[in-house]
């Protein structure tokens, strides 16, 4: 029997990125505790071969392919939500980009393409979201952060600013629509085994580093994030307000 304080049935959450990676290990969470998933990415191709496989694990998932970057695909995703009568009661804003290079050389294209991808996304996506949210009088959203969320690192300038941005985006979020029933959170992940940290994970130093700088002595897996996740989009969390939970091994908690 499902605890009602953890249980998502009925409810339908838009997991943006969530074809692969965090996204992904965060939606097959969502949707074991009973949420309908939007799996959501730029290739419709990919995405609908991550619903077919969600829906072959027995989950409830369709696919909502666009490019969280562009406002008028953001815009026109949810007209089409409301117009076949889907209501988005949780939004877990994943999608995010890397750009490693010296500040000194980081041309300001790629600096606005992470910041555009990582921080003005989750609050064009938020704002549609939230809008219909209001008129309902509740709803869930979760944005990714990261351990750059309060801490700086070398050479990842843009995804560091968006990812404070992030934090502050969501403490905003949290001041402008608690009083609606909006619970606005965020999650703040450590060095995780992804797609996109491979390269890192695959560099000697890199890897030791940070298994030594982290209490746990490890990385992180990407299903690990599932009961954050699970708990900031259920009932347990209706009190919990504009808050960052760190899922790191307890990185961020030593010197």
């Amino acid at each position: 029997m499902t605890n009602p304080l953890f249980d998502l049935t009925g409810r339908t959450a838009l997991v943006t990125g969530s074809s692969r990676g965090l996204g992904r290990a965060m939606a097959e969470g969502l949707a074991a505790a009973g949420a309908s998933i939007l799996v959501n990415g730029t290739d419709p191709a990919r995405v609908g071969a991550a619903v077919q496989e969600m829906r072959q694990a027995g989950f409830e998932a369709n696919p909502a392919a666009f490019d969280v970057t562009s406002e008028e695909q953001v815009v026109n995703a949810f007209a089409g939500f409301d117009a076949s009568g889907v209501t988005v009661d949780i939004l877990v804003n994943n999608a995010g980009i890397q750009f490693r290079k010296p500040m000194v050389e980081l041309a300001t294209a790629d600096w606005q393409r992470v910041i555009d991808t990582n921080l003005t996304s989750a609050f064009v996506i938020g704002r549609e979201a939230a809008k219909r949210m209001i008129a309902r009088g509740h709803g869930k959203i979760i944005n990714i952060g990261s351990l750059t969320s309060a801490l700086a690192r070398a050479t990842v300038a843009p995804y560091t600013v968006a990812k404070g941005g992030i934090k502050m985006l969501t403490q905003a979020m949290a001041a402008e629509w608690a009083e609606h029933g909006i619970q606005a959170n965020a999650i703040g992940p450590g060095y995780m085994l992804t797609d996109m940290n491979q390269a890192l994970i695959d560099n000697p130093a890199f890897d030791a580093w940070v298994k030594n700088r982290t209490p746990s002595k490890r990385w992180g897996r990407p299903d690990e994030l599932i009961g954050t996740a699970v708990f900031l989009a259920a009932p347990a969390s209706n009190y919990i307000n504009g808050q960052i939970i760190y899922v790191d091994g307890g990185m961020i908690s030593v010197l």
